[in-house]
């Protein structure tokens, strides 16, 4: 465990006491908010790792790397987005999965364009877009930021070099 992560277990803890000297009813309702909060998030959490695992099972990291590595390019990055683009994951679990396919030898280019067009373009979610701002806007919003989604790789190329 690295020192900034023991100092801010330890920051929580200490806070936490601190809490319970103040309000112990307060506390211990806050505790089970958290509790429940932690309960609805979790099979999402639980089944994304699932997949997760599995792609890493099947994918070894030099396919990982040939598919989604620096090597892999512009080709690498279209496909990093596209795959962002179509899949609905949220973003407490969007950002520990893209750590654990840069760990496997995926690209930092390509990471960012999965996570830019995963957070921002909704194709699953268009349908309901499209009820609200019309198929015009909705084409056009996803498009930008598809679009956008390559500027961030770009930079993140330009910035995290070799």
């Amino acid at each position: 465990m690295g020192a900034f992560t023991l100092a801010f277990y330890s920051f929580s803890l200490v806070a936490l006491f601190a809490s319970l000297l103040r309000d112990k009813a307060r506390t211990k309702e806050a505790l089970r908010k958290a509790w429940k909060a932690f309960e609805n998030i979790l099979p999402q959490f639980l089944g994304v790792i699932v997949l997760v695992g599995i792609i890493l099972a099947l994918l070894s990291p030099a396919t990982i790397g040939r598919l989604l590595g620096r090597e892999s390019g512009w080709a690498g990055v279209f496909l990093a987005a596209i795959v962002g683009a179509v899949t609905l994951i949220p973003g407490f679990v969007a950002f520990p999965l893209a750590a654990m396919l840069l760990r496997a030898g995926a690209g930092p280019m390509q990471m960012g364009a999965f996570i830019s067009a995963l957070m921002m373009v909704g194709i699953v979610t268009a349908p309901v877009e499209m009820k609200y701002f019309g198929r015009r806007m909705t084409f056009f919003r996803n498009g930008l930021a598809f679009l956008y989604s390559f500027l961030v790789a770009w930079v993140i190329g330009m910035v995290v070099k070799r």
